[in-house]
């Protein structure tokens, strides 16, 4: 008892002598603990807050190693820090259900220009509630200037060595209890969520910041591993064997002209949806009928979003774990779809009326292939929604541009249109049409109104939806009117889903009508939408229609964006050596892998993270049908991550 209670006296005698690092301490780890609950909803794991007190008790031990009068300001410095990190992946894990990388402060200046977007849809109650621990703290200095009390007066070194000694503890047990996997994610990092739930925020953002000057350390660390690890890849799960497989699509569209829609948050879910008798996308439902559309393709995007989207489609590489292509590697050199085309003959051209800067379009383009940008400096602001020039005015004035290019060029031309209006936050309507999402009833012999998701965030996106839908439907029939679609493949793809909360989807599957609520989980008509069916709803399209003929296909396989090139490719006679996807018309089964290392297959969606699978079709499952997807995946995302990191196309073709 006398040992407890002098235990609990010193205690009381060091919080006393050292209030401001005491309180940086506690409210530290709290403000991390009350991150992952927010976000990855990992409430009472003792790992992750084992490792974060280890973390914070090692920062707060520097303090003892500076001089007095400079204490005070780093532990300020600090706190201000720690508070950042949790405000920023708060409001990161909202929209990109991730979190932050230090390589992604350079595309910070695209937040400028998706301002909106972030105030609406991305910043919310729970992020500001962070900054109390700052607050408290110039609150505490405050009192303790005022008592005029003099801090850190005891001896340094054995407070020192008690803080290192639990510190390291700490540190030491998460490490003895963790497996290989779990630091095969700390390693690699393409499992952001995975580290944060398992080594908590302020290890994972430590480790984020190693990773983020790994592209420095290229010409010193790692290159030649990664160079012969690539040079295996290819010579064992190479897919050199497709240029010579043919099938009924091989150099079907050779020789002829090819516009794709870039097509921004499309999602599949609108297709074939109607609301009251009126269809969200009957521009898009004709053209998937009449052509080959794909109803299981999947966006792969990392934190570049749409420019992920543009580079996965065009080059059959992955998006980069750490930071994005167009931005921090842009200087690469990769084998690309226009490159191909371009040898072929082809005149290419992209346009997009937004800023060529936005996403490094202007420079990165031209990398990739593209003869000109016609970018904002090109069109006409006339009519705008959202983050600019309306897609019906865009479309209108890039008929002409494309005429002007078909007049001058005495060659086919590739065209590549990335829209603007359908772009998250859904808010900006007045230059649509209304779409009414409401729900009508009979109760009673009455018909009554219900609001259902009108006005909602998920209602507001089909209206979007069905405007961009018309946008298309005006498009298709100009290019008509000018001769345009003679000897042309039209293609339309979804960049991305919708990012939309999933508690929207809920009401939108669940709502019922005569009472006006949702059902309950235990009604007979309740339809289930977990975590894992929200992954496989966000689900895009992919269209390829041609006015000259009518394929009337649905391919069910599910396929990534990295498997268009080359399928894409076998219909234009084109091959690239470096292309990590399938020819979609090639596989029996094949794998969507993401960049978390999570993947979907026909039989399940395999969660990286949680390490868990959710079986689609109620097929069984064996252990090791999991584990050679998982092992493959990895795989994977490692040699796209090594291709683009340390430049192996340009090395392997100089060589």
């Amino acid at each position: 008892m006398t040992k407890l209670k002098t235990m609990k006296e010193n205690i009381i005698k060091t919080i006393k002598k050292y209030p401001i690092i005491f309180y940086f301490i506690v409210s530290s780890i709290i403000n991390a603990t009350l991150l992952r609950i927010v976000t990855v909803k990992n409430y009472f794991d003792i790992k992750p807050l084992l490792m974060d007190i280890g973390i914070v008790l090692l920062l707060s031990a520097i303090t003892f190693l500076l001089k007095e009068k400079n204490r005070k300001k780093y532990i300020i410095i600090l706190t201000i820090f720690l508070t950042a990190i949790c405000i920023i992946n708060s409001m990161y894990y909202t929209y990109y259900k991730s979190f932050a990388s230090f390589s992604m402060l350079a595309t910070s200046v695209f937040v400028v220009d998706v301002g909106n977007a972030v105030v609406e849809n991305v910043i919310q109650i729970k992020d500001i509630i962070f900054i109390w621990q700052v607050i408290g703290l110039f609150i505490l200095l405050y009192q303790e200037n005022k008592r005029k009390y003099k801090d850190y007066t005891l001896s340094k070194k054995p407070k020192l060595k008690k803080l290192l000694i639990v510190s390291l503890t700490c540190c030491l047990i998460v490490i003895l209890t963790s497996n290989i996997n779990d630091f095969a994610r700390l390693g690699k990092e393409w499992n952001k969520k995975g580290v944060v739930i398992n080594f908590g925020i302020y290890l994972y953002q430590t480790n984020d910041l190693i990773q983020s000057l790994k592209p420095q350390l290229n010409n010193i660390l790692g290159h030649d591993t990664a160079l012969k690890n690539t040079r295996e890849y290819y010579e064992k799960y190479g897919y050199k064997e497709d240029e010579d497989k043919e099938n009924e699509y091989t150099d079907i569209f050779k020789g002829k002209n090819l516009i794709v829609i870039h097509a921004e948050s499309l999602q599949t879910l609108a297709i074939d949806l109607e609301f009251n008798g009126k269809e969200v996308t009957p521009t898009l439902n004709k053209l998937a009928h009449e052509g080959i559309y794909f109803s299981n393709f999947y966006s792969q995007v990392g934190v570049g979003t749409s420019s992920d989207a543009e580079f996965t489609f065009s080059t059959s590489l992955l998006p980069s774990s750490n930071g994005t292509v167009f931005v921090n590697y842009y200087d690469r050199e990769y084998v690309t779809l226009q490159k191909l085309l371009k040898e072929q003959g082809y005149y290419v051209a992209s346009m997009h009326a937004n800023d060529g800067e936005f996403w490094n379009r202007e420079i990165m383009h031209k990398n990739m292939g593209y003869d000109k940008l016609y970018d904002k400096q090109y069109y006409n602001i006339d009519q705008t929604i959202g983050l600019g020039l309306s897609d019906k005015s865009f479309f209108h004035q890039s008929v002409d541009i494309i005429k002007d290019i078909k007049d001058n060029n005495d060659s086919l031309f590739y065209i590549n249109l990335i829209t603007l209006s359908n772009h998250t936050p859904f808010s900006d309507l007045d230059n649509m049409e209304e779409f009414d999402t409401s729900m009508y009833v009979d109760i009673n012999n009455r018909t009554i109104r219900r609001d259902y998701i009108n006005n909602t965030v998920l209602g507001n996106y089909f209206r979007s939806v069905h405007y961009s839908d018309s946008a298309i439907g005006e498009f298709i029939d100009e290019l008509d009117k000018q001769g345009l679609l003679e000897n042309t493949v039209v293609v339309i793809y979804g960049d991305h889903d919708a990012r939309i909360d999933e508690s929207y989807y809920n009401l939108y599957y669940n709502y019922d009508g005569v009472y006006d609520t949702i059902l309950n989980e235990d009604d007979e008509n309740y339809t289930e939408f977990n975590e894992y069916i929200y992954e496989l709803n966000r689900k895009v399209p992919f269209i390829i229609w041609t006015k000259d003929t009518k394929f009337e296909q649905e391919v069910e396989k599910p396929m990534g964006m990295i498997d268009v090139l080359p399928t894409l490719g076998n219909m234009f006679g084109i091959y690239s050596e470096y292309q990590l996807g399938h020819d979609i018309f090639n596989v029996e089964e094949n794998t969507v892998v993401f960049v978390d290392g999570s993947y979907v297959s026909e039989k399940i969606y395999y969660n990286s993270q949680k390490d868990e699978s959710y079986v689609i079709n109620n097929d069984a499952i064996s252990e090791d049908y999991v584990k050679s997807r998982s092992e493959k995946a990895d795989k994977l995302i490692e040699i796209s991550n090594d291709i683009i990191e340390y430049d192996l196309i340009r090395e392997i073709e100089e060589e």
